[in-house]
């Protein structure tokens, strides 16, 4: 059994934010830079919501990457219950246990011996909510696509983050000896509870906008030019104004562009546009609406 203890400041500005968040290739603006302080400070949650493919999960990654800490990831999905996100005990282990109590027996053990044993730290299985609370070292806790999850494990993640602790029937309280900087991502599949998004920072991410993304392009892309990160920029922009099944990711123009680059492009035409539309979109109802559509700016 832990005790909660104040967590020493990861950041000492949102300027010092923003800096460190470019040092690891992401790109922020002053609201998200903001927000990622004050989620160290408050020691809140950060809900981030948004279009798939806008950077939620990376940021979570790159904040990790900038302050040194450790990333644990719950990766959620329908069906995800307690056993997955926080802990279970090790039943074949136990089993063994069990089974070796009949010599135990024959040496005058008992089973009061064998329940408090099988029960221990020895036999208990960690999920990424108790390794998160458990651990003495920085950590971020990225919970990702918490909008997949039942109200009732949606629930559960409140109960953890409201206090930092969990009960164990067998072992007791566990209270986090650091608090964790926390990340969940939604891509609004569905709507979340009052009561979580209360316990929460927002945080909404979209596109960005003309000129970030091209400074994104020039920072994650080797050796693209200006003027071809700018054409790949403002080609996706224009695309995403179309009524389309899925828009263009951010990873999506990155994987383009990287694409262009590659094939050895400087100057994007419209049939180089044309032909490499499988990179940019995932249906092929987009891809034909985007190719009839499509006109670009050679000059």
């Amino acid at each position: 059994m832990s005790t909660t203890v104040d967590t020493p400041p990861r950041f000492e500005s949102v300027p010092a934010v923003r800096e460190g968040l470019k040092r690891v290739a992401y790109l922020a603006d002053e609201g998200i830079a903001g927000v990622v302080y004050l989620a160290d400070r408050l020691g809140k949650p950060v809900l981030i919501e948004g279009p798939a493919g806008t950077g939620k999960t990376q940021l979570a990654k790159s904040v990790a990457e900038m302050s040194g800490a450790r990333l644990i990831r719950l990766q959620c999905y329908e069906g995800l219950d307690e056993s997955k996100a926080l802990y279970e005990w090790n039943y074949k282990k136990q089993l063994l246990r069990i089974q070796a109590q009949r010599v135990a027996e024959d040496q005058g053990g008992t089973w009061a011996d064998v329940e408090e044993d099988i029960f221990g730290e020895e036999f208990l299985l960690t999920r990424p909510l108790l390794e998160a609370i458990r651990a003495e070292e920085p950590v971020v806790l990225l919970i990702d696509e918490v909008d997949r999850v039942e109200v009732e494990t949606e629930a559960l993640l409140l109960e953890v983050l409201s206090d930092y602790q969990v009960s164990i029937p067998e072992l007791g309280t566990v209270s986090a000896t650091q608090i964790p900087l926390v990340f969940l991502t939604s891509n609004n599949t569905r709507e979340l509870s009052e009561a979580l998004k209360r316990r929460c920072l927002y945080l909404h991410v979209d596109y960005p906008d003309l000129d970030r993304e091209k400074e994104i392009v020039l920072t994650r892309v080797p050796g693209i030019s200006a003027n071809l990160a700018d054409q790949v920029a403002r080609i996706v922009r224009s695309i995403r104004q179309l009524e389309l099944k899925k828009a263009p990711s951010v990873s999506e123009t990155l994987d383009w562009a990287r694409t262009l680059v590659l094939l050895g492009v400087e100057t994007v035409g419209v049939e180089q546009a044309r032909e490499t539309l499988h990179i940019l979109l995932k249906y092929q109802s987009d891809i034909a609406k985007t190719a009839k559509e499509l006109t670009v700016d050679e000059s």
